[in-house]
């Protein structure tokens, strides 16, 4: 069945985009609406937004000094990037655009429910996320990845490869410790000083598990993922040692490691002196320190990578060429954009898209908007708390106002607190997660909250008409009508049916 003008304008409006006062917005074409949007994302909406060496600098100095004084420019810092995120989302004028980089953003979840994370969040989906939404997915991987924010994460900063120099460093220091007249044998604080723990894994196993292959043996009607064994994932860990991003005071570190090991032995001097100007200067642009990674080749998937940083990217790229790769992406951009159980024939053409461009998401995106699929008149997505917030934000169009108040919106009520996903897999995507009779409660209480403040100052049902177009049901707008006052009629419209799925 062929779907009007006005109602494939409310799918591309709240469907593909995050809802809008008004489908005039959207016009008579609204497949030619969504393609035209796709892009980098838009930059943010902020002043001052830090970079990732200026959140860096902010952080170590909190860190350094550790009083409520020195925290509170962390703390803004931090508040200043959630404002961002939520605003732009409320403001953009391509919403699809903006739905996109919060799809990835979370598909590569950095969270600040890590300390070593904190105040770097912003920066990392700035400048790893949006620059590259709609290019080729090797890049997106690329700069998701060896992002320091990434970096540390998932603990790659600290993982060191068993046979690396920092490693040897730290087993001469520890018999010569030993060894040294009056020296305590055994003495544990002289042979595992801290902040090098070893080999890490945390990294390569979810950029192969979350990432790129999926869970392996996953995949179930959408064909089989992984294809990974848990060699692949100490090879590719080993790849990644030495990716450690930029620290400030490194080369203090640097000088402090030089000397510890001078006082072992002269010969261990020469070595530390060495590999702390390799870790001052060699590779510092791309965040690699050559003395914490592991040598000789690896092997991940069967094929064998040469020791260095290039062998990060040639991993990444065939990572990216997997077929178990691209219906993974396809069946998480499906099940975002479409259903919760996406049908199959929809994840197989947009799998094969994805293999056939070699990744090309711009191409893969046109082939979602191009599925008919897409365009079922059932609504078979809830928002999640964050969408709901702010497809209520351009209900209203509060633009900047929706975070003048509490830099998350209120969201933490809500259940989903904004940049602190509580693992590394990020907020889930379907219903059954966020239809609790707690989470039901309290939407209805954010909804009231919200249209007890605005709900005299605008007509809720001529914005459910004009939002919602044909979606609208006749229940629905008899409810409306029949409200008591503005407050009850809005809060009726943000928690109807309509309006909560999409």
């Amino acid at each position: 069945m062929r779907l009007s003008p006005a109602f494939a304008a409310t799918l591309a409006a709240h469907r593909f985009g995050l809802g809008e006062p008004d489908l005039a917005v959207v016009g008579n074409d609204a497949r030619g609406w969504l393609l035209a949007q796709i892009g980098p994302a838009d930059a943010q909406r902020g002043n001052d937004l830090p970079s990732l060496a200026q959140a860096l600098a902010v952080q170590t100095e909190a860190r350094r000094n550790r009083t409520p004084a020195s925290n509170a420019p962390l703390r803004a810092l931090v508040q200043a990037d959630v404002r961002a995120r939520l605003a732009t989302a409320a403001s953009t004028t391509r919403p699809f655009a903006e739905r996109l980089a919060l799809f990835w953003a979370n598909h590569f979840t950095v969270s600040l429910g890590k300390g070593s994370t904190t105040g770097l969040v912003g920066a990392f989906e700035r400048e790893a996320i949006r620059p590259h939404i709609a290019g080729r997915f090797a890049d997106l991987l690329a700069a998701a990845v060896s992002h320091p924010a990434m970096l540390r994460y998932l603990d790659n900063a600290l993982s060191a490869g068993p046979q690396s120099r920092v490693v040897q460093r730290l087993k001469r220091r520890g018999e010569a410790g030993a060894t040294a007249p009056g020296g305590p044998a055994g003495d544990m604080a002289a042979t595992a000083p801290p902040r090098i723990t070893g080999l890490n894994e945390n990294l390569a196993r979810e950029v192969l598990e979350l990432h790129t292959l999926g869970v392996a043996g996953g995949g179930g009607r959408y064909g089989p993922w992984g294809g990974y064994s848990q060699a692949d994932v100490t090879a590719l860990a080993a790849v990644l040692t030495g990716w450690r991003g930029p620290r400030p005071g490194a080369a203090a570190d640097g000088n402090a490691n030089a000397n510890a090991n001078a006082n072992a032995s002269a010969s261990a001097s020469a070595n530390a002196n060495a590999d702390a100007n390799a870790s001052a200067n060699a590779d510092a642009d791309i965040g690699f320190d050559p003395a914490w990674h592991q040598p000789g080749p690896k092997t991940v998937l069967g094929q064998s990578y040469a020791e260095g940083p290039q062998a990060l990217r040639a991993v990444l790229d065939d990572l990216a060429r997997q077929p178990s790769t691209a219906r993974h992406i396809a069946t998480k951009l499906a099940r975002h954009l479409v259903a919760d159980e996406p049908p199959p024939a929809l994840v197989a053409r947009l799998a094969q898209r994805f293999t056939d461009t070699g990744g090309d998401l711009r191409a893969v995106y046109t082939a979602l908007v191009d599925s008919p699929e897409a365009w079922d008149e059932a609504p078979a997505k809830l928002k999640t708390p964050e969408e709901f917030v702010l497809s209520s934000a351009r209900l209203l169009r509060l633009g900047d106002r929706l975070v003048a108040r509490a830099a998350d919106a209120g969201l933490s009520t809500l259940g989903q607190r904004p940049m602190y996903a509580t693992s590394p897999a990020g907020w889930p995507d379907t219903a059954s997660d966020w239809l609790g009779p707690e989470a039901v409660w309290q939407r209805v209480e954010w909804a009231s909250a919200v249209a007890d403040r605005l709900g005299g100052q605008v007509d809720a049902r001529a914005l459910a008409a004009a939002s919602l177009g044909p979606r609208l049901s006749d229940a629905s707008r008899q409810q409306i009508d029949r409200a008591a006052d503005g407050a009850q009629a809005l809060t009726l419209l943000l928690m109807a049916p309509e309006f909560q799925r999409r």
